[in-house]
């Protein structure tokens, strides 16, 4: 009987252990999924450059463990996919030294259709910019710090990467178009914004 009662117990023992070990398996699973970074990457292109950046943007977003990106022109962007991004990645090319006005439409929406103030409800997200233009000096560092403006203004954390301001690439002229360096230089950004936005998830957990 006691070798019974002794067979009895490993065996409830060996249960409760597996037990035990499926419920913090599952735990574990749940803790990392909560933990993925979404960085949302929109754009605007009409000849196809600034779509060629934002691939490469995603591949430096994707190259980050732990992260999710969604990749949309902004005329397709959803409140839900804004509010639920942890990071905000906006590409344009450059027209007359600025942002497209499919891209400033996009911006203007974050309020007058996504309702983000009075509650900023971008605050702390981190925010980058890209562009393209076809010229050496067209304006593109114009065009990143005015897409990076209306990003601060509504609260964010703004990071560059790539270049000063963001990426950038040459289109035009004695531009065979986009070229390697440009394309890594897209990538860098990625990378880099999700970087910080899982260090600030991170703070933001503790």
């Amino acid at each position: 009987m006691a070798s019974v009662m002794n067979s009895n117990r490993i065996i409830t023992t060996s249960v409760l252990a597996f037990v035990i070990s499926g419920s913090l398996c599952s735990w574990s699973w749940a803790e990392e999924t909560s933990r993925l970074v979404k960085v949302l990457v929109t754009y605007h292109s009409l000849s196809g450059n600034t779509e060629r950046m934002a691939d490469a943007v995603v591949e430096g977003v994707k190259s980050v463990p732990g992260t999710v990106v969604v990749l949309k022109p902004v005329g397709k962007v959803t409140a839900e996919d804004l509010f639920s991004s942890d990071a905000v990645i906006v590409g344009s090319p450059v027209y007359w030294s600025n942002m497209s006005g499919e891209v400033k439409t996009f911006f203007d929406n974050w309020q007058f259709k996504f309702g983000v103030f009075p509650e900023f409800k971008m605050k702390n997200k981190v925010g980058a910019a890209f562009a393209t233009g076809g010229q050496v000096s067209s304006g593109k560092e114009v065009t990143m710090l005015t897409i990076l403006a209306a990003m601060l203004g509504n609260q964010m954390i703004v990071v560059s990467g790539g270049g000063a301001f963001g990426a950038s690439a040459t289109t035009e002229g004695d531009s065979q178009g986009i070229d390697k360096k440009e394309l890594a230089d897209a990538k860098a950004l990625g990378q880099r914004v999700a970087d910080v936005a899982k260090l600030i998830g991170k703070a933001s957990s503790h």
